[in-house]
């Protein structure tokens, strides 16, 4: 018998769809694919070419990366200047969120210059704060929405000249019917459990429950269903509707940790 039979879970997952899903299934659960969120360029790139130009002219003092997905969508809109823009970042101490833009750099052939101790923005800063940030230029790469914007005033409370970009934006993926449809699934007690990676996850999913008026299904359901949540930024994101997670991977915000924190759920309910 499988870890996991007997499990439907709601996988609301947008850049590993098929291998998140494809982990739990091979457990023996039943993913219940939802793609909300599909990631895509900014419309406009000027701002972003002005970004790396800045960067590649006159590294920052620090590079702050909140994202994997930002960091290569950089790399990507670099295009020809490519090579200096990865010159310039080695002469600037990176400084991550979390695991992603860690491996992000890697991939690189760099390793963050400071690494948050909690991946999240407040993480971010706090890691900051222990250095002298008065007229020291900061570069932040920045997630669609405004979930970071506390981040850039702080820097500027202390007295940094701070530099932002925003080098993606979100499109909802999945048709609204569909979503609204497992709505009144979850509200009616048919999905064991939700897995949220990303908190534009749980937006989007209220966004679609507010256009069909399913609200109240969907907080209902909710709070009726475990939650698993892959880390403290998406354990925020709920808390803002009022829910939390009762499933978390104790420190490694990866896939496999949480899928491993499901699993260990799951065997203490059957």
């Amino acid at each position: 018998m499988a870890a996991l039979d007997g499990l439907t879970i709601l996988v609301p997952e947008s850049r590993e769809l098929d291998l998140f899903a494809g982990m739990l299934e091979n457990y023996g659960a039943r993913a219940l694919r939802c793609p909300l969120v599909r990631i895509a360029d900014v419309e406009d790139d000027r701002d972003v070419q002005a970004w790396i130009t800045r960067l590649i002219d006159a590294p920052f003092d620090f590079t702050v990366l909140l994202t994997g997905e930002g960091l290569r969508r950089l790399l990507s809109l670099s295009g020809p200047r490519r090579e200096d823009f990865i010159a310039a970042l080695a002469k600037t101490r990176t400084v991550t969120r979390g695991p992603k833009p860690a491996r992000a750099l890697r991939e690189i052939g760099l390793s963050p210059g400071m690494a948050a101790a909690e991946p999240t923005s407040q993480g971010v800063l706090e890691e900051l704060e222990e250095e002298n940030l008065e007229k020291r230029r900061i570069g932040v790469q920045l997630y669609p929405g405004d979930g970071a914007l506390p981040l850039l005033e702080a820097l500027k409370g202390h007295g940094a000249e701070v530099f932002a970009v925003t080098p993606y934006r979100y499109l909802s993926q999945t048709e609204s019917a569909q979503v609204a449809a497992i709505i009144k699934e979850l509200a009616a007690g048919r999905i064991g459990m939700v897995a949220f990676t990303s908190s534009p996850q749980i937006e989007q999913l209220f966004a679609v429950a507010r256009e069909h008026d399913l609200v109240s299904e969907l907080t209902v359901g909710l709070a009726r269903t475990p939650i698993a949540a892959i880390g403290p930024v998406m354990e925020k994101a709920l808390k803002a509707h009022g829910l939390s997670s009762a499933i978390q991977p104790e420190s490694s915000f990866h896939l496999k940790p949480m899928i491993s924190a499901i699993v260990e759920s799951w065997k203490a309910k059957v």
